[in-house]
């Protein structure tokens, strides 16, 4: 079964970049859409960023052009590079694994942007 680990979480200061890793166990890792999502207080869970296997990208509206989803699966890792970081960007982030009968998340990282 496919286990996803997030790191990378912190605070930060507006303007300020940061990048989140999502290492996932298991041999079929190539095979899996992978995203980013994020929960405000109060709020619902959002999509962030997705990267297909097909190797194609989308973003959320509010983080186009400041963010960048990447994955490298010799290493079974996918990546969010937060730059330009802004005080709304605050957020337990989660990594999400979506293939044939898998719908997996990670365990959250906590993202603080000071203003």
């Amino acid at each position: 079964q496919v286990q996803l680990v997030e790191s990378g979480g912190g605070l930060v200061q507006a303007g300020g970049s940061l990048r989140l890793s999502c290492a996932a166990s298991g041999s079929i890792f190539g095979s899996l859409n992978m995203g980013w999502y994020r929960q405000a207080p109060g709020k619902e869970r959002e999509l962030v960023a997705q990267a297909t296997s097909g190797g194609s990208t989308n973003y959320a509206d509010s983080v186009k052009g400041r963010f960048t989803i990447s994955r490298d699966n010799a290493k079974n890792t996918v990546y969010l590079q937060m730059d330009t970081l802004k005080p709304e960007d605050t957020a337990v982030y989660y990594c999400n694994a979506k293939g044939r009968f898998i719908n997996i998340w990670g365990q959250g990282t906590q993202v603080t942007v000071s203003s």
